[in-house]
């Protein structure tokens, strides 16, 4: 075990810098982040000009507000001696080497021996930074690639210099790994590293192709985006998100840089982004880049005319058909085999793409391993290259990469000749890196495998599954569309908690799955469509399951731990604040969101609310209440969603012995753990809310004042500020003239009673169809 980073300090406080400074203090470090002093005034102008851009950024840096405060904002004139005593610098000053090495020679000067030193660099050779220095900084200094933004983005590359110590290398790993959630590959120290310099050229091809082989911008972002397992963003869309300066910028380095690039030549600036540069359209920050957003219709520039024009038709063939396959390896396949010009585009630059991917091995890597996964932790791709070769056949790709002359290097042929793939390569690097990456000593659980195999089937209906875990732990696990509450869901939640009983060799059930989001809430095309047909009475029974379900959730005479991850939306947030024990990852975005489809919560969110913040009051004086009651309402009549775990709990969503993870891969095991160790202390459900303080009907005009401010201010619509007066009704415990402690039934009844309404009203029925057929809320 590696000491862990206690403190840091990050040298330059530009979009990284104060975003890296940033995520540090997520995970709790003290972070120092200092720039150059003002020349004027308050020396300290500058750093904190910089930090206040940064935390008016979207999404947000921090995991609260209150982390903040973690950051210690200074200059390198008076505040450079903090830097004695700190575990852990990183510099990320402008890519000036003269500069960075003159700052190496300070921190050289003032730094304690046993201090890790960094650079963010993605520009400059990493070993030339610490040129002139003694050789014990030398061995403790490296290169720490974050991607942008840091707290999101998952990949880090750490590219140590011939004479960094292989134990400062294995500490920043393991470090990055445990304790920022990265996925961390070692990298060359070569121009661009791993992802950037793969990611660069893939980029190059699209803009290649739009410039020179006659294909429309919208069509290239079509053969680029989700239908071939990359971010939705695509090529053109995310250059304009980065940055069309910024894109030269790299290209403009990197191209001298790589002299011994045998395709050197598709790095050079294509004319049509220096002239868009030079132009100011430098992408979303200008407005303007590739697309152009004007009276509500994007536009994309012509690269003749230099104006911006709209989208064209396209000509891809069946290309929409084939976007419908599920399996990205299927679809990979049939769009290989495609015999217009969208297969021609993807063949032809995908066989590019994988030749020198290869070629860059050993160059920039030693593993194919290390470039997939580069890939998919920095730019968000599905699979990495190697993989796709894989997908489509390794002598398949290999043939057509002979028969279109790409060169292909000499370990991809002796690979060949013994009868080897990637996978096995993958799988190999996979088993090294299990133990070298500090894996958590509890079982890995492998949903894959459980679910082909029958015998760890305990139930299942269409649309959920219960399944065997190993040592007396099962999961319930959503597989309706969404992970959303569907009736099936609901009744087989009911089902599962009769086996869970029944069960002498179960000791208790994890509710979760392997998707990216935990669930969407209640299946609206199931009660729009019920509430259409007029059958009240069959989303009465529904409700009355669901609230059942939930409590029976909570005072389960067996645990149930809820491994959440991403959205948890309307229903899924009131099943969360059912389960008294959640592991959470980090980032989950969590809310009672009912109020954007024109309801209010129904199965316990209330009831639930309206108990926590009794509880956090500092006694059931209204006085004492009142604030956090007023809190509660807001949240939930503007429907706001957490941006992370931590504001969850500030929000009241989440338990605050809720066990959150800095990354969500492994909740199912850390849940798993959690159930074993409740039964093993001797587990009791929690006891029976039979006192929640409401407040009664002069709360209810407060909070009704509230709305009006609200609808007043343009804040609300009408139909908002009715929605908001009836839940201004149930949090204060409806006709209730005074202050009164009522059992949880009593509130549960309150919100069923004008849940089911609710769902008759034309304005509501219009914002569920809104939202089914856009996935965006409509205030009408």
């Amino acid at each position: 075990m590696f000491k862990p980073f206690r403190t840091a300090a990050v040298l330059g406080a530009g979009v990284m810098g104060s975003q890296i400074a940033a995520h540090l203090a997520n995970i709790g470090l003290t972070v120092h982040l200092l720039d150059l002093p003002a020349k004027t005034g308050n020396k300290n102008d500058l750093v904190e000009g910089a930090f206040k851009k940064a935390r008016k950024l979207s999404p947000p840096i921090f995991f609260t507000d209150k982390v903040a405060h973690r950051v210690i904002l200074g200059n390198f004139e008076e505040h450079f001696d903090r830097l004695a005593n700190v575990d852990w610098v990183i510099e990320a000053v402008v890519e000036n080497l003269d500069i960075k090495q003159q700052l190496m020679q300070r921190l050289e000067a003032v730094m304690r021996s046993d201090a890790v030193i960094s650079t963010n660099t993605s520009g400059l050779p990493i070993h030339a930074i610490a040129e002139g220095r003694s050789a014990s900084f030398r061995q403790r200094f490296l290169g720490t690639h974050f991607f942008n933004p840091p707290r999101y983005l998952k990949l880090l590359e750490i590219i140590p210099t011939p004479e960094t110590d292989p134990q400062v290398v294995a500490r920043m790993r393991w470090f990055g790994e445990t304790r920022l959630g990265k996925g961390v590959v070692i990298a060359k120290d070569t121009p661009n590293f791993i992802a950037n310099r793969i990611g660069m050229y893939a980029t190059m091809q699209g803009l290649r192709a739009w410039t020179e082989q006659g294909y429309i911008i919208e069509e290239i972002d079509t053969l680029t985006g989700t239908l071939v397992g990359r971010p939705k963003s695509a090529t053109f869309r995310t250059a304009d998100l980065v940055g069309l300066d910024t894109l030269m910028y790299v290209t403009k380095n990197l191209y001298p840089a790589i002299s011994h690039d045998e395709s050197r030549e598709m790095f050079r600036v294509p004319e049509v982004l220096h002239k868009l540069v030079m132009a100011g359209a430098i992408g979303a920050k200008a407005g303007q880049g590739f697309y152009k957003k004007q009276k509500g219709e994007i536009l994309s520039v012509n690269p003749e005319m230099m104006n911006y024009e709209p989208a064209k038709p396209m000509n891809l063939g069946e290309v929409e058909k084939l976007g419908k396959v599920s399996a990205l390896s299927d679809r990979l396949q049939a769009l290989y085999k495609d015999p217009g010009r969208a297969g021609q585009f993807f063949r032809t630059t995908t066989l590019d793409l994988l030749g020198y991917s290869a070629r860059r091995i050993p160059e920039i890597a030693d593993s194919p391993a290390d470039i997939d996964r580069a890939m998919c932790w920095g730019f968000g791709w599905d699979v990495g290259p190697f993989e796709i070769w894989e997908m489509l056949g390794f002598e398949t790709v290999l043939a057509d990469m002979k028969a279109a002359n790409i060169s292909v290097p000499d370990w991809v042929e002796t690979m060949y000749r013994e009868g080897e793939g990637f996978g096995s390569r993958h799988s190999s690097q996979s088993q090294g890196l299990l133990t070298e990456s500090f894996a958590p000593t509890v079982d890995k659980i492998n949903l894959g495998e459980i679910k082909t195999d029958p015998q760890k089937t305990l139930w299942q209906n269409a649309e959920a599954a219960l399944l065997d875990l190993g040592d007396g732990v099962a999961l319930y696990e959503f597989r309706s569309k969404g992970n959303t509450l569907s009736f099936k869901v609901v009744e087989g939640l009911a089902e599962v908690l009769d086996l869970l009983e029944e069960r002498g060799d179960l000791k208790g059930m994890v509710i979760g799955n392997g998707s990216a989001h935990f669930s969407g809430g209640a299946n609206l095309a199931e009660m729009g469509m019920t509430a259409q047909s007029g059958n009240l009475q069959a989303l009465d029974d529904l409700i009355v399951e669901f609230q059942s379900v939930l409590q029976r959730i909570r005072y389960a005479p067996k645990p149930v731990v809820i491994a959440l991850q991403g959205r948890a939306l309307g229903g899924g947030c009131e099943l969360v604040m059912a389960c008294p024990h959640v592991v959470a990852a980090a980032e989950t975005y969590i809310g009672l969101v009912e109020v954007g489809v024109g309801l209010i919560p129904g199965a316990g969110g209330i009831m639930r609310t309206v108990a926590r913040v009794a509880e956090r009051a500092a006694s059931d004086s209204p006085s004492d209440i009142q604030p956090f009651l007023k809190a509660a309402f807001e949240t939930i009549a503007m429907a706001k969603v957490s941006t992370s775990a931590y504001e969850a709990q500030q929000m009241g969503y989440l338990p605050c012995d809720a066990r959150i993870l800095i990354t969500g891969e492994n909740r199912l095991e850390v849940a798993k753990a959690e159930v074993i160790h409740l039964d093993r202390a001797g587990y009791a459900p929690p006891p029976e809310q039979t006192a929640i303080m409401v407040l009664g009907r002069p709360a209810r005009a407060m909070l009704e004042h509230i709305a009006y401010v609200f609808q007043q201010g343009g804040f609300a619509s009408e139909y908002d500020r009715y929605l908001a007066g009836k839940l201004a009704y149930v949090m204060t415990g409806g006709e209730l003239s005074a202050p009164t402690l009522v059992h949880e039934d009593y509130l549960l009844r309150l919100e069923r009673e004008n849940f089911l309404p609710l769902l008759s009203q034309p304005k509501t029925q219009e914002r569920i169809a809104h939202m089914l057929k856009t996935k965006k809320p409509l205030r009408n």
